[in-house]
């Protein structure tokens, strides 16, 4: 009944604890002081006599304008006074209904505001505040009429721009932050065409670019940059013949991108090259650069800050994944206040309406998903076949790792018998591609075998199929690189009397990451393009292929195990990803816009950052890890190239350069004990695990309090949404009774 609409408008929670006359009073002086500071000159400009009062014309304390007509035609009245921008920011911020919005829309479209008086320019500074649209960093806009003017303030220097002018240009350089973003309208593209899980595999993509330009930043500047303006006295470098870009051998054997080239001396010693050193007449230099301890130092610095990004990204990934209050919400909130007004291109538009479209598909597929329920006997034939599975998925591996287990052997016996021989040396340098050739084959296969498992199981929920994907292809990339990494280990590599062994595992991880380049490169081609054409073409389906995530974000964590496990043999090969990330990411998006379709099964991929970080820190980023640590610290160098021949371990060259500075200069003897207690014993290690382990309980714990208290307070919301049934259906009774 209207009595009970009257008595639900006059609720608390619809005014927020106050009336409408109100909230229209509030308004209205918000309005008029912001009317009256864009449009008055500064009061010290101004005379005495035409300052205004210090009494402001307050309506929420004045009696005289109490009535609710009152209030809203004055707030009309400041409304048309302010620009366009202004007036339609103040409309959306107003806290009353659509009604009372559409009311005071129409009655100020159907009046006009007093005309606006344009002064000249005088400064190109002076950039009008009335002129520019307030709008929050990070979302778009559309640029009003006015545009952006020069304005002339009374009295003001041409040289000095006003504080507003310089707010409003502040603003409008914020607002163009986001678009500077890199493949900015590239990712909004994909997230509207194809949603959150297609846009899931680019983000990640971007992720890692980002973690490679930190140790290619270091690694340039405190070794490469260094040892390029110092180069030692290698070999004659072979000529280039274009098999290097395959092999990583040949002419880049000597070069910057391998181990064996930097050398073992203090690079600005000119006494270094000299064989007596005792009868050298220069000087030493005041500041020594010592290339094995700048080389062990910025891999290892390198790799500490990654794993610090690497931590911050998966907290804070949690963070926005895994939100301590639930999403029941989220349709209602998509279907009622997603749409963003200030949006008015086309081509804006129609992309936000796709984004829209997709993120309402994906909420609708995914509550569809948690109300469907199976028998005990259709969830006991799940099982045997998930068991069954899985069993053949493991079979696989284990016969994949057998596989390349022999063919290693057999490979490094033929490369021995060739070096005996004496054979050719292009001959020598394609020999070495077929064990990288035969793993990325298998790399590019399985995922396939994997995916007709998947059909087989004939999983509902494609985040379950997607979690199962990962699982098996990252278990047999695994495996796979550990075999290898204990074949590196185990100086199980042919090489030269004049190489190191370390040049030649970083040659062997250069041809890896470019195979798996390349056949990244053949799926996406016969995978995508050529599918697609037999689907249309022969045929006749009007359907395209979808967009494998788990065999591309896969790939992209092999790639980048490859690049960490690489670091120490080639410095350069952080470049070396980045550049094919930069082309993965354009030859991937137009492959998408081209051949591939959104997925036929709609779902929100909200946790989908938060896993592919985690994969990429715990089995990747860690396995890299320890391998390097072990490298370091257990396995001896090259006693003919490298900056650590001559070495126990690598490790020893840093207590080395210790004793040498200690013996040189007493005073620093707390150089030694920082580094025998901070560096060589266990106890801090230890202690700061502790403390990780400690914060993380600590947050853990105090999330799940979190999570329990909302579930109170919305116990607590739902028992008050009863009472009000209650309380209106007695207002409503009380009211037949009165009208009878």
């Amino acid at each position: 009944s209207s009595a009970s609409l009257r008595i639900l408008a006059s609720m608390p929670s619809r005014t927020i604890g106050r009336s409408r006359g109100a909230i229209i009073s509030q308004y209205y002086n918000r309005t008029a002081r912001l009317r009256r500071r864009s449009s008055r000159p500064p009061l010290q400009h101004l005379c005495r006599t035409a300052r205004p009062s210090l009494r402001q014309y307050d309506l929420e304390t004045d009696p005289a304008r109490a009535t609710l007509e009152d209030k809203r035609s004055l707030l009309v009245k400041e409304l048309l006074s302010l620009s366009p921008g202004q007036r339609s920011h103040m409309l959306l911020t107003v806290p009353l209904s659509l009604a009372e919005k559409r009311a005071l829309r129409q009655e100020l479209s159907g009046q006009r505001g007093p005309p606006r008086q344009h002064r000249a320019p005088s400064s190109p500074c002076g950039w009008s505040k009335d002129n520019i649209a307030l709008v929050r960093p990070g979302r778009g806009s559309a640029r009003q009429p006015g545009g952006l003017r020069c304005r002339l303030r009374p009295r003001c220097s041409p040289h000095v721009p006003s504080p507003q002018s310089c707010r409003g240009l502040w603003y409008r350089l914020l607002s163009l932050l986001p678009a500077a973003q890199p493949w900015h309208y590239a990712l909004k593209q994909i997230g509207g065409r194809f949603g959150s899980s297609v846009l899931s595999y680019f983000l990640f993509l971007k992720t890692l670019l980002m973690f490679n330009i930190v140790p290619l930043l270091i690694l340039l500047v405190f070794v490469v940059a260094l040892q390029a303006a110092y180069p030692p006295a290698s070999a004659s470098p072979r000529p280039f013949t274009g098999l290097e870009l395959l092999t990583g051998a040949g002419y880049f054997t000597h070069s910057l991108l391998y181990y064996g080239y930097y050398s073992n001396a203090t690079l600005n010693d000119p006494c270094a090259s000299s064989p007596n050193s005792s009868a050298c007449p220069l000087a030493a230099p005041p500041l020594p650069y010592n290339m094995p301890l700048a080389y062990v130092f910025s891999v290892g610095v390198s790799f500490l800050i990654t794993c610090v990004l690497l931590v911050y990204s998966m907290s804070r990934s949690f963070g926005e994944s895994y939100r301590v209050g639930s999403s029941t919400g989220d349709l209602a909130a998509r279907v009622f206040s997603a749409w963003d007004f200030k949006v008015i291109q086309r081509r804006s538009v129609k992309l936000q309406s796709e984004n829209i479209c997709t993120q309402l598909k994906e909420l609708l597929a995914e509550q569809r998903s948690r109300s469907r329920s199976l028998s005990l006997c259709q969830r006991l034939g799940h099982c045997a076949v998930l068991l069954l599975a899985w069993a053949l998925a493991l079979g696989t591996v284990l016969g994949c790792v057998l596989a390349v287990r022999y063919l290693s052997e057999h490979m490094h016996a033929v490369q021995q018998g060739h070096r005996a021989r004496g054979s050719g040396q292009r001959w020598q340098e394609a020999v070495p591609l077929v064990l990288p050739l035969v793993v990325s084959l298998l790399n590019a296969l399985m995922p396939h075998l994997y995916n007709l498992l998947a059909l087989w199981e004939r999983q509902d929920s494609p985040v379950a199929r997607l979690y199962v994907a990962i699982c098996r292809n990252l278990l047999l990339k695994m495996v796979v690189l550990g075999l290898l990494c204990y074949q590196w280990l185990s100086r199980r590599v042919v090489c030269s009397a004049e190489e190191c062994w370390e040049t030649c595992v970083g040659q062997d991880l250069y041809r890896f990451m470019v195979m798996d380049f390349i056949f990244t490169l053949l799926d996406t081609f016969f995978g995508e393009l050529v599918w697609r054409l037999i689907l249309e073409k022969r045929l006749k389906r009007k359907q395209r292929p979808e967009f494998d995530i788990a065999r591309n974000v896969l790939q992209l964590i092999y790639g980048q195990t490859l690049t960490w496990l690489g670091v120490l043999f080639a410095p350069l090969l952080p470049a070396v990803q980045m550049l094919k990330l930069l082309l993965l990411f354009y030859i991937k998006k137009t492959s998408l816009m081209q051949n591939c379709r959104s997925p036929s099964k709609p779902w929100q991929a909200s946790h989908m950052s938060t896993v592919f970080v985690t994969l990429l820190c715990f089995p990747s980023f860690l396995g890299a890890a320890v391998f390097l640590s072990y490298t370091i610290w257990s396995v001896r160098p090259s006693d003919t190239c490298g900056p650590f021949r001559g070495l126990e371990t690598i490790y020893k060259s840093g207590k080395t350069w210790v004793q040498v500075l200690e013996r040189s200069n007493p005073n620093i003897g707390w150089l030694a004990w920082a580094h025998q207690h901070l560096l060589q014993d266990t106890f801090l290690l230890f202690l700061v695990s502790g403390v990780l382990l400690a914060v993380t309980y600590f947050n853990v714990q105090v999330v799940r309090g979190q999570r329990r208290i909302i579930r109170l307070l919305k116990e607590q919301i739902a028992n008050e949404g009863e009472d009000k049934i209650f309380l209106i259906q007695k207002l409503h009774a009380v009211y037949e009774q009165r009208e009878r």
